[in-house]
């Protein structure tokens, strides 16, 4: 039995509900990352004893899941995306904006579905918008490749935004730190391509570069999709 089938309790003396709790627990996350939200800190941001809340929730993975759904709500699209490529790009830069302010998003991501009714709508709603276009396991792997684009490019978004604030270095800091170790390296020829790439390549910020990943595996998936049969 999931989360969502098992029913709450009746309410306490000290009110008290899963989405209380959910919403506790979303806003210490917010504050100090998953760690900071663990049942014990929870309790005391809502002022209640810690064994009360296995009452409505039985796990820390449990929470967790609740969570993500919570956040799901703020991904899932407003309408019913027109077409297969607009339902992936809303997916994609919805769940990018949702990481940005939820950055304990980023370490959620992935694994198994989504089972809560938020998710549920998200994958439903994605699905949907290929509907009579193709067979049922090519869009699984159109939507897997996207998921897996996206996944990637927040992840990485969110380590560099991490690794910002625990050296305290802006990406231009870093950039001026270890530029006489590159140029010295590079120096010995040993790296051409990588030389030709830092000298020569334009740098460009995370959202132009999402973006034009997101763009890039798009059309990828569209020349799968319109590929005539063998």
């Amino acid at each position: 039995m999931t989360v969502w089938d098992r029913p709450e309790p009746p309410t306490q003396p000290v009110p008290l509900d899963r989405e209380r709790i959910v919403a506790a627990a979303i806003a210490l996350a917010d504050e100090g990352g998953l760690e900071a939200a663990s049942l014990r800190k929870v309790a005391a941001r809502l002022d209640a004893g810690p064994m009360r809340l296995y009452r409505y929730i039985s796990t820390k993975e449990e929470l967790f899941d609740l969570m993500v759904d919570e956040v799901q709500a703020e991904i899932r699209p407003e309408e019913q995306p027109g077409d297969w490529r607009e339902a992936l790009r809303v997916l994609a830069q919805r769940t990018r904006q949702a990481a940005l302010r939820h950055e304990w998003l980023a370490d959620l991501l992935g694994g198994r579905p989504a089972l809560g009714p938020n998710g549920l709508a998200v994958t439903e709603a994605t699905l949907a918008a290929f509907d009579g276009l193709t067979d049922v396991d090519t869009v699984m792997r159109a939507v897997e490749t996207v998921s897996a684009y996206f996944i990637g490019a927040i992840r990485r978004e969110t380590a560099n935004l991490r690794a910002e604030r625990a050296t305290g270095l802006s990406k231009r800091d870093w950039q001026r730190a270890s530029g006489p170790h590159v140029t010295r390296m590079l120096a010995t020829g040993r790296f051409p391509a990588l030389a030709k790439a830092v000298y020569d390549g334009t740098d460009v910020d995370a959202e132009a570069s999402f973006e034009t990943g997101l763009d890039w595996v798009l059309d990828a998936v569209a020349a799968k999709l319109t590929r005539p049969p063998a």
